[in-house]
């Protein structure tokens, strides 16, 4: 019992020095990562994670339900898509035809109101806000620089740093892009309580405009120029100029970095459900239209979904861009496969929210889930 009691000891002294060391060391971020997520039985963050957070009420108005086709929930899934659904941990599965809900499914206890986390897919949204800033006059253009909002870059490589060179992820600056490792400056920006300084000490490694690469820092600082630029907080620019004007069914979350007060986290973190996501897929395959009211700018909607450097095809401004054979993709995407996928031409959107990309979860890689997603999405069009 004595040596019980001593191990006892040690190990609350053990616990105590290393809690110590991550407060001292700027790493205490990683005890509320660790509580929250391995805490909870998982390895990253998950589709749910937004009710261990603080967050900010995207406010819907009168909702304008989705038309429901004709031929709606006639087809069935095919068994390859099933298959998918079940080991993938989707929670819903939708297809839109000609601006219908013309297949839907849901699983895990999950259901059409459903929240769960966008996370990625509101790097999309935060670049529509981008879209309506410019058209309003609030930001000048695309060309307008970032230290015009935050003086912390003006000098270095930074200096030139253009709020499209955020939404087109060509800003050169330091970010470590790794959703696993817990001392990366992702896993910090989740879990850290105070966001924007984060943020604020990014630096600038190489020439911005130049090109491609995708780095969530982007979105945030963006997400902060907006909020400076617009005086209002990111949850309500985004119900004032889109949630509302696109009668989203239901009020959404945003999550923050710390209390009521706190900041959104712009490259992440919206808690809404397939059919509201859905909307921002229709109001971009209608070029910013929405019942007759213009939105966003046509051009700046086409300039979104074309890729900015030849070299890299597979992103717009905030949208992911891929051609399968002769069918032409736009699509917001996240972490653990929540997808937006549109083809205009067809007039199709394909909605797939989960928990699991599958065994293949790299990140700003088109994993194979996607094509499947798509392809058995058309199968069940073409078999009906």
């Amino acid at each position: 019992m004595k040596y019980l009691f001593k191990l006892l000891k040690f190990i609350i002294l053990v616990c105590g020095l290393i809690i110590l060391g991550l407060y001292i060391s700027g790493y205490d971020y990683i005890l509320k990562a660790a509580w929250i997520t391995y805490g909870t039985g998982h390895k990253t963050a998950f589709l749910e994670d937004y009710k261990e957070f603080d967050n900010r009420t995207i406010e819907n108005s009168t909702p304008q339900p989705w038309p429901i086709h004709k031929d709606y929930n006639t087809a069935k899934p095919t068994d390859s898509l099933e298959r998918m659904n079940v080991a993938n941990g989707t929670i819903a599965y939708m297809i839109i035809k000609n601006d219908s809900i013309w297949y839907e499914n849901y699983y895990d206890g999950f259901g059409e109101t459903s929240k769960s986390n966008s996370f990625s897919m509101a790097k999309s949204i935060i670049s529509a806000m981008l879209g309506k800033a410019i058209m309003e006059g609030k930001i000048k253009s695309l060309d307008q620089k970032v230290s015009d909002f935050y003086p912390e870059f003006k000098k270095g490589l930074s200096e030139g740093l253009t709020v499209g060179d955020l939404s087109s992820m060509a800003s050169g600056l330091d970010w470590d892009e790794s959703y696993y490792s817990p001392f990366s400056v992702t896993t910090r920006a989740y879990f850290d309580e105070n966001l924007a300084p984060v943020i604020l000490n990014m630096k600038g490694i190489e020439a911005p405009g130049k090109s491609y690469k995708y780095l969530s820092g982007n979105t945030q600082l963006l997400g902060m120029v907006l909020t400076k630029a617009t005086g209002q907080t990111m949850s309500g620019y985004l119900s004032e100029k889109f949630w509302k004007p696109m009668g989203c069914e239901s009020d959404a979350l945003w999550q923050l970095d710390s209390d009521a007060h706190g900041l959104e986290k712009a490259y992440c973190c919206i808690a809404s459900n397939a059919r509201d996501f859905a909307r921002f897929g229709k109001l971009y395959k209608d070029y910013g239209k929405w019942n007759g009211q213009q939105l966003l700018d046509s051009a700046f909607v086409k300039k979104s979904i074309t890729p900015r450097f030849d070299a890299s095809p597979e992103y717009g401004y905030g949208w992911w861009l891929k051609t399968i054979d002769d069918k032409h993709f736009f699509m917001m995407r996240g972490h653990l496969g929540q997808y937006v996928i549109v083809e205009p031409e067809d007039n199709i959107i394909i909605v797939r929210l989960g928990h699991s990309k599958g065994p293949e979860d790299v990140v700003a890689t088109f994993t194979k889930d996607i094509f499947a997603y798509i392809e058995e999405g058309y199968n069940m069009l073409e078999n009906n």
